[in-house]
């Protein structure tokens, strides 16, 4: 059975290890809109070599880059962190949901095998 993929999830820790691998001194095509359409300035330029700076452990590099990568790199880490717990969490209410609605304890192993449980119609009979 195919569990639902968090795309969201997958983009940062994909782009993190992006930045991680990638060599920020080299000048590369931009994604940003603003630099494209022709404009010299825009707020968020900076912030992917700035964050490539700190996972190579050059923080003066960083901070010239971009003053805010320190913190959009946290901030990223605390999205990444909240779209993990949250969707453990999830899957906890779930169980527990099913559990209270079909009336019938459900053992790890059963949850594992069965993770969409179908209740059975006797189950909602007062």
């Amino acid at each position: 059975m195919l569990k639902r993929i968090n795309i969201e999830l997958i983009f940062w820790i994909v782009g993190l290890i992006y930045l991680a691998f990638m060599n920020p001194s080299e000048t590369h095509f931009s994604l940003c809109p603003i630099k494209n359409l022709g404009f010299s300035f825009c707020p968020g330029c900076g912030l992917g070599h700035s964050i490539s700076f700190l996972f190579h452990g050059q923080i003066k590099e960083s901070f010239h880059h971009h003053p805010l990568g320190v913190f959009a790199l946290g901030v990223i880490l605390w999205r990444i962190y909240q779209l993990i717990k949250n969707n453990t969490f999830q899957n906890i209410k779930k169980v527990i949901y099913l559990s209270t609605i079909c009336r019938e304890p459900f053992t790890v192993n059963q949850i594992i095998k069965n993770h969409e449980h179908d209740c059975n119609d006797d189950a909602f009979e007062s």
